[in-house]
């Protein structure tokens, strides 16, 4: 195969849709709203052909408002020497000159290191990935509660209120940025204070909820101290835990399981069919505590990043 023999390009539109889809993903579904809703731009979704053949495909994503792509979230490919040239060609174009990649996510099934097929197709896609100049920053559990699956009653030793205000929210992430034991968290404290880690996870993050700021909720002991919060939401997709944390000071007492419970019991009253978490493969505390609750191990995401 000779470079001049493979077209790069991006799409030209919804039209082309059909075509990108080519490829079978679990987000082609969601493509076309989220360029409706301004999620996806048609010159952040890149195509390789021959002819009208499909050899690969990359696309971006972003929240509604932004300008610059977020995410990296669709990398599908027949060989990798053609998924390189891609994405070379793409991020050259998307990205803007002298700034950082946005990370790469990729879903990929929860047993993928033990059946060849999956395998395949993730590492050929990491490989491709690598070869400009990325690297796995990690693997992360992706979690579904679903309707039907018990939630135990409060036990009592914790209650729940609402945040006074954004500053609480702050104060508290930047609270349990101690001992974190989350990738990204961690990474950021490497670059910044913890504070500046906790205001940029809210404004990438929870800022963009969609649902009321009175479901999240602050676990409390008996005279009132912050044991711990939980932001149940909406996110554009799906009802979500979004994040989950008890302070350092208390960890290590079981609070983990009252605060989850609380969280999952405010959306399952909201009649939601599902309800979707995440959290690092190396965070072993709160991967045992999703699990206790009922919460299932449907999907795993590796996460790249370039330097």
């Amino acid at each position: 195969m000779t470079r001049t023999d493979v077209t790069l390009r991006p799409i030209t539109g919804r039209d082309e849709l059909a075509l990108f889809n080519r490829f079978p993903y679990v987000l082609n579904e969601e493509l076309e709203d989220d360029l409706a809703a301004g999620r996806r731009r048609p010159e952040w979704l890149w195509v390789a052909l021959r002819g009208d053949e499909l050899l690969a495909r990359v696309a971006w994503w972003c929240r509604v408002g932004d300008d610059a792509p977020f995410l990296m979230d669709v990398f599908d490919l027949e060989s990798v020497d053609v998924g390189e040239q891609l994405l070379r060609k793409a991020l050259a174009e998307v990205v803007p000159a002298g700034t950082r990649p946005p990370e790469y996510g990729r879903f990929i099934p929860p047993g993928w290191r033990e059946d060849d097929a999956s395998r395949r197709v993730v590492e050929d896609r990491m490989t491709a990935t690598e070869r400009t100049g990325a690297a796995l920053f990690v693997e992360r559990l992706r979690l579904e509660w679903r309707p039907g699956t018990p939630i135990p009653e409060p036990s009592g030793r914790l209650a729940f209120r609402p945040f006074h205000d954004t500053d609480e929210v702050l104060d508290l992430m930047t609270r349990v940025m101690d001992g974190t034991l989350d990738a990204h968290s961690r990474d950021d404290l490497t670059r910044m204070p913890a504070r500046d880690a906790a205001i940029r996870h809210y404004e990438d993050e929870l800022a963009h909820y969609r649902s009321p700021r009175d479901w999240w909720r602050v676990a409390t002991l008996p005279d009132g101290e912050p044991a711990g919060f939980v932001t149940p939401a909406r996110n554009d997709y799906n009802a979500v835990i979004g994040y989950l944390a008890v302070l350092p000071e208390h960890r290590g007492n079981g609070h983990i399981d009252d605060i989850l419970a609380e969280g999952t019991r405010i959306l399952a009253a909201q009649d939601v069919p599902r309800i979707r978490a995440a959290t690092d493969v190396g965070n072993v505390p709160m991967a045992k505590a999703f699990g206790r609750l009922g919460y299932v191990n449907f999907e795993r995401a590796i996460t790249m990043t370039w330097p």
